[in-house]
């Protein structure tokens, strides 16, 4: 009886210890993003996360499509950058809403919002610079979706001595973008850059057309057999099917700037 007690007692001791020894990896991983903030070159206060601490580490800046948010866009897609030794900034911009929960902390803070999609351009600038005033020296990446998509590669092809690299999910060309559609930019454009569209897209003869574009200028495309708009093709539960091709084509593309 002495015998069987004293095993018990070993044994909830293991399992409290256990425990502890858990702890503190769960905190270093809540430890690892940071909520900040900077201000545009027109004066309105950006709210986004930092997440990772090495910065000799490559970097990806996330932004979202329209109606959405940071958190509620990428929160399934953090971790996996962050597990592939990224760190990562996702910022909310201007023009944004709740889509995929969470809220947009920036356009929380604009008592009235007129801004169309194209005014968001200075809020990607300031993320880019928000990383090189941090210290950060490693490869600096940015990712776009829909149309951040579009003004990602306005972006990249601005600063082309400071980027090493350009994903644009599904970039939108319509009417509310015609003021800075990407394709101008193509041409000029020598910074590695993946363009990738859902298969419903590649029905839409501008999109067939855009395609064609970035081919012709040596960009690479990848039109997906599952997918849908923007960055959440890589996220199974809005696809709804497997999307580990997805993934591979976007890892494949980030590997090459891996320290």
């Amino acid at each position: 009886m002495m015998k069987n007690t004293v095993l018990i007692g070993i044994g909830i001791l293991c399992i409290l210890v256990s425990c502890k020894q858990a702890e503190p990896e769960k905190q270093s991983k809540e430890e690892s993003s940071t909520e900040i903030s900077f201000y545009t070159a027109d004066s309105l206060k950006i709210a986004g996360d930092l997440y990772g601490s090495d910065k000799e580490a490559p970097v990806i800046m996330l932004f979202h499509q329209g109606g959405s948010n940071a958190r509620g866009e990428y929160n399934s897609i953090i971790p996996v950058l962050l597990e592939d030794g990224f760190n990562v900034l996702a910022i909310d911009q201007r023009r944004g809403g709740q889509t995929y929960g969470s809220y947009n902390r920036t356009v929380a803070n604009i008592s009235i919002n007129n801004y169309g999609y194209c005014d968001a351009y200075p809020d990607l600038e300031a993320a880019l610079s928000f990383i090189e005033g941090s210290g950060y020296t490693g490869s600096k990446i940015v990712w776009g979706s829909s149309y951040s998509g579009t003004l990602v590669i306005k972006l990249a092809h601005e600063n082309q001595d400071k980027i090493s690299g350009v994903l644009a999910f599904s970039p939108a060309s319509g009417g509310p973008l015609k003021d800075c559609r990407p394709d101008a930019y193509f041409e000029s454009l020598k910074t590695p850059l993946l363009l990738l569209r859902p298969p419903g897209e590649m029905e839409i003869e501008s999109v067939k057309a855009q395609f064609d574009l970035a081919n012709q200028h040596g960009h690479q495309t990848y039109a997906a057999e599952n997918g849908v708009h923007g960055s959440s093709m890589l996220v199974e539960e809005r696809v709804g099917n497997t999307v580990e091709d997805n993934w591979d084509i976007v890892r494949s593309f980030l590997n090459k700037f891996r320290n």
